[in-house]
């Protein structure tokens, strides 16, 4: 009975964690780590705050994940990249699934610029030891589609950063962005040439043809 019942308990706390997660989000987002609370976050899961404890430990523990979860999604896309992949569709599909994560997840993005400004006071040891090795382990790739013939020969880690903070400025400093072409908002339109520009420019900076992707309304469920 305990082997029936262990999928379901499982999923019964993916759920819950998912459900802290996504209120956490929301009101870190708003007030930012030292104004947000438990007892805020648990209001806002509609959950009592014990659960809140016992699902993520502490606040500094589901800031964290909270962040971690955020980097995930936006690199997912690079964690099955080798050498024999095509760098003009794994670009290509970079840049529109980080397109499509802004939108999707704009709380998410703000609050992890935000921790970066603040100097990452809690993400310290997570980009200088983990998100540092990733970097260097998708840039030693990409070394090799240059080597390969398949691209120009760029500075890979620029290359990464380029992608991460051209796409970040279209959620981050929407305001500016909206308020300058006079909208109240970026429209389906707007963000589908946004991402045809970004793809033309980034693409043709490395020396490689855009490849034909799913549409920004088909990107993977991430």
């Amino acid at each position: 009975m305990s082997l029936e019942a262990a999928p379901s308990e499982s999923a019964h706390r993916e759920r819950i964690e998912q459900r802290i997660l996504n209120a956490a989000e929301q009101v870190f987002s708003q007030h930012g780590y030292r104004g947000a609370s438990l007892q805020s976050i648990a209001d806002q899961a509609v959950l009592p705050k014990a659960n809140i404890l016992y699902y993520m430990g502490s606040k500094q523990e589901l800031y964290i994940r909270l962040l971690n979860r955020m980097m995930r999604r936006w690199n997912a896309v690079l964690e099955d990249i080798t050498p024999a992949s095509d760098p003009g569709r794994v670009l290509s599909e970079f840049i529109r699934t980080k397109m499509v994560l802004g939108q999707r997840y704009p709380e998410g993005s703000k609050l992890f610029a935000a921790e970066i400004l603040a100097g990452a006071p809690f993400l310290n040891e997570y980009l200088a030891v983990e998100l540092r090795e990733w970097v260097d382990s998708r840039a030693a790739i990409i070394r090799q589609w240059s080597a390969q013939g398949k691209m120009d020969d760029v500075d890979p880690r620029w290359l990464i950063f380029l992608i991460w903070s051209a796409t970040q400025h279209y959620t981050e400093y929407s305001t500016q962005v909206t308020r300058v072409i006079g909208k109240d908002e970026l429209d389906d339109k707007d963000l589908a040439s946004i991402t045809q520009f970004l793809e033309h420019v980034i693409l043709k900076g490395c020396g490689v043809a855009s490849q034909s992707v799913p549409s920004l309304e088909k990107t993977a469920d991430l």
